[in-house]
């Protein structure tokens, strides 16, 4: 075997998702061992103290910044993953343009299309490849589903449904986030979880090209928080209560370029499902349906008469699903949530290794910002609005 490429990884912000990109560079040399590469954890940045001790007594990071900016400048550090709250994306990842550094962002990659356009179009000047958090396309089922529909197994397709339901702030006394605020979320629930929605349909069908909406925020107030947590959990609030400043929930009905029409559907406050983010594909031969809370099932009709047991057939993932049998040794046998960031991660890598774009990018990601900002602008309006076109290097088209 050849010597193996070494690659320095700097994270910026160790919440839960700067933790899952850090456990996912660790697991891509045993399951992607073709790539022949050593990714070493040279330097995390973190403001809170006790994180950044924690970075370097248990998460194997060789050294530890409170200021982002001396992480960039370490010149043992070749590519970045930014997985700080929306608000600081765009300064960091234009600051990790300009050094140079390749860098792996979740989404929504900013508070506004224009942040994206500005990251994208940035990233792309310079020449660097950008890989952005859309981890459900990963997902084995998903990019079965894209197979069927890609191969025409589906008949010409009619309509889509995509439903990204969720209850993580269905409680009044869930606190006041800065998710709840435009200033530093921009929109709600549109950016926060339809945007893997829309992502997933435009993967799977292909570009949205207009979109009609409705919003509505039904918890206008929440708690102001006296202990911060991380993700979701660990905060503590009192009496004092804030505005909510953006939607809870939004409903979209979407024209794709290709004919296709769709109907969308996102909420963080429904009361029951955890998280049933949904898509379902028809043509006029066959459909399929995909649920994460199965993540591992993927639901399939092919045919229009089947005889008297017509219907759904129930399929478990398996090894001509996707990245499958990287992980798991027999058919029954399930990935997780944390898988699909591995997968990413070792598109990220592949992609600054062979120079070309293969992990979801920064164009694809103002994309997505495209249709959330004609979904805000539709529901403000109740107008049908076209989705502005971007340019650059998407992989959803690929």
């Amino acid at each position: 075997m050849g010597e193996k490429k070494r690659l320095g990884v700097g994270v910026i912000s160790l919440g839960w998702m700067g933790r899952l990109h850090t456990r996912s560079y660790k697991a891509v040399a045993e399951y992607f061992p073709e790539l022949g590469v050593e990714v070493e954890l040279v330097a995390a940045a973190d403001p809170i103290d006790s994180v950044r001790e924690e970075a370097t007594g248990k998460l194997g990071f060789k050294r530890a910044y409170a200021d982002y900016h001396e992480l960039l400048a370490d010149p043992e550090v070749d590519i970045v993953s930014i997985a700080s709250p929306n608000f600081l994306h765009k300064e960091i990842a234009l600051a990790a343009i300009a050094a140079g550094k390749p860098f792996w962002i979740e989404k929504p990659m900013g508070v506004s299309a224009e942040q994206s356009r500005e990251i994208a179009q940035a990233a792309e000047k310079a020449g660097l490849v950008s890989a952005v958090g859309f981890n459900y396309r990963h997902t084995p089922a998903i990019e079965y589903m894209r197979t069927l529909v890609r191969e025409g197994k589906l008949g010409r397709l009619t309509n889509v449904r995509v439903w990204f339901i969720a209850d993580y702030n269905s409680s009044p006394l869930s606190p006041l986030t800065w998710r709840a605020s435009k200033e530093k979320a921009g929109a709600g629930v549109v950016p926060d979880l339809m945007s893997h929605g829309a992502d997933l349909a435009q993967y799977i069908v292909g570009r949205i090209a207009s979109v009609s909406a409705i919003t509505d925020t039904f918890i206008t107030e929440r708690p102001i928080p006296t202990k911060m947590g991380v993700g979701h959990s660990g905060f503590e609030i009192g009496d004092e209560v804030g505005e909510v400043e953006n939607e809870d929930y939004v409903a979209m009905l979407v024209r794709f370029d290709n004919g296709v029409v769709g109907t969308l559907e996102s909420s963080r406050v429904s009361v029951g499902p955890r998280a049933e983010y949904v898509v379902e594909v028809y043509g006029t031969e066959g459909s399929a349906r995909w649920n994460f809370e199965r993540l591992n099932e993927l639901e399939v009709c092919l045919g229009v008469d089947g005889g008297a047991t017509h219907g759904y057939t129930r399929a478990m993932a398996n090894p001509a699903w996707g990245q499958w049998s990287r992980f798991q040794p027999a058919i029954g046998t399930s990935m997780g949530f944390d898988d699909m960031k591995v997968v990413e991660a070792a598109q990220f890598i592949e992609s600054v290794l062979t120079g070309k774009q293969l992990a979801p990018s920064a164009a694809d990601a103002w994309c997505a910002a495209e249709v959330d900002e004609a979904t805000v602008a539709s529901a403000a309006d109740g107008q049908w609005h076209e989705v502005a076109r971007v340019e650059g290097n998407t992989t959803f088209d690929k």
